[in-house]
């Protein structure tokens, strides 16, 4: 009885809501989604150009640097309040704002990944004929890879939480639910939406780091398997010279 009047009791744990409310629950979450997936895509397309900016001298990389880390600490309502005016009450304010929120923590990773790549293998490279285009796509970003994912993770991490603040604008995706359940107390709404909200985060850090385990094999290599993961790391299959053909054995008269 007291699990059939679980919604008139007003508990935290209603299963009656969860089933009365599915598609409400349903719509929600796959918001939460695309606007969280939408922001992270545009904020790496948008972080590797500057991050190579960033990378070509310190009169760069103080303003960039600079630049994101102001951003992150202008406050969520403020952010969307300036960015009103451009876009009006839609997804694309809040996708904007989640943008240039996840800058500062994917600018960084790309270019402590880029810096990560050692000299001489670049050196190896250009001595190989490699022109600065080829030298970054087949060398200096796959081996900038685990650093920028470990960015990526944290950025839809931090996205997931972010885009629930959407909601004062009525694009929050789970936090349409979380923010009015918590002015009328509605414990059933409040919790499940939260919920839904963590785990969105979990399975998405866990996604992403098979996704950073497929692509980067040589980055779990154990001892006694570091020699064979060498013929997978792309820093030494790109740029290793094939060996020289041996010299010819002298003459026996000679």
């Amino acid at each position: 009885m007291a699990g059939q009047n679980c919604l008139v009791a007003n508990d935290w744990i209603c299963w009656d809501y969860v089933t009365s409310r599915s598609q409400e629950l349903t719509d929600a979450t796959l918001e939460h989604i695309w606007i969280t997936a939408v922001s992270v895509l545009i904020g790496i397309a948008v972080s590797v150009p500057l991050a190579l900016l960033a990378r070509r001298g310190r009169h760069w990389a103080a303003p960039v640097l600079g630049l994101t880390t102001l951003l992150y600490t202008i406050p969520s309502l403020a952010m969307f309040s300036l960015l009103l005016p451009v876009f009006g009450l839609s997804a694309a304010l809040v996708v904007t704002g989640l943008v240039l929120y996840s800058l500062t923590i994917l600018v960084r990773n790309v270019l402590a990944g880029l810096e990560a790549v050692p000299e001489d293998v670049r050196e190896a490279a250009r001595g190989m004929g490699y022109g600065p285009g080829r030298l970054l796509w087949q060398v200096e970003l796959p081996l900038a890879l685990p650093a920028l994912l470990a960015g990526v993770r944290i950025a839809t991490v931090s996205t997931v939480a972010l885009t629930t603040v959407g909601s004062i604008v009525g694009k929050g995706g789970l936090g349409n639910l979380i923010a009015p359940a918590v002015n009328s107390s509605f414990k059933a709404q409040v919790l499940t939406a939260s919920v839904l909200c963590v785990l969105l985060a979990l399975v998405a850090d866990l996604l992403l780091l098979g996704v950073q385990r497929l692509l980067t094999p040589w980055t779990r290599a154990g001892g006694g398997g570091r020699a064979a993961a060498r013929g997978k790391d792309p820093a030494r299959t790109a740029v290793q010279a094939p060996a020289p053909a041996p010299a010819p054995a002298p003459a026996k008269g000679a």
